[in-house]
């Protein structure tokens, strides 16, 4: 049965991969303790997040963001009260012809279809305009924690991650956060 050697072998290929991987891992850890034992090996714990909240320009950039989501939310929040106003239009409809209802009804369905619309329209140029920022800072940050890291001796600064994303960084001595520093270069770099 070729269908059954074909499963075989992607199963046996499957579970190379993941000894070879294992393997890799394995290793990284054998030689992290030599390395860490290098005195001149130090790592650094930054928070983009927060660089981004407390830097200048990171704050100019949220708040440009939140206006152009409260503009959003404001046409959506007077499409709503139109959308209120047509329907007490098709409720309190008593002297229209059944003909006349119907197209207010039907006005009234097109109108709401079209708030759904511009709602997750909204919505999609919001989280495009977040990843295009986030994507222009984190080039600006990691310059900025390059700097910091050489002129404080670094070797490797990690992101400390978030709970909302993925926490990286479950503990760290203090002294290895670095992100007030990131904030200052960040700063001067790109007021």
């Amino acid at each position: 049965m070729p269908g059954v050697s074909h499963l075989m072998s992607q199963k046996v290929n499957r579970q190379t991969g993941v000894l070879i991987l294992s393997m890799f891992v394995l290793s990284l850890f054998c030689s992290l303790p030599q390395a860490l034992a290098a005195k001149d090996f130090m790592v650094g714990i930054v928070d983009p997040q927060s660089v981004i909240e407390k830097s200048k320009a990171g704050q100019r950039a949220l708040a440009t963001l939140k206006e152009h989501a409260t503009v959003r939310q404001k046409l959506l929040a007077s499409d709503e009260e139109e959308l209120k106003a047509l329907q007490e239009e098709v409720q309190n409809a008593k002297d229209l012809s059944d003909k006349d209802k119907q197209a207010k009804q039907g006005l009234f369905q097109r109108k709401v279809q079209e708030y759904q619309k511009r709602g997750q329209d909204f919505q999609q140029e919001l989280a495009q305009k977040q990843r295009d920022m986030v994507s222009e800072y984190m080039g600006k940050i990691e310059k900025a924690t390059e700097a910091v890291a050489e002129r404080h001796g670094f070797s490797m600064v990690i992101d400390q991650g978030s709970n909302t994303t993925l926490k990286i960084v479950l503990y760290a001595r203090k002294g290895l956060d670095i992100t007030n520093d990131v904030v200052k270069e960040f700063d001067k770099k790109f007021p």
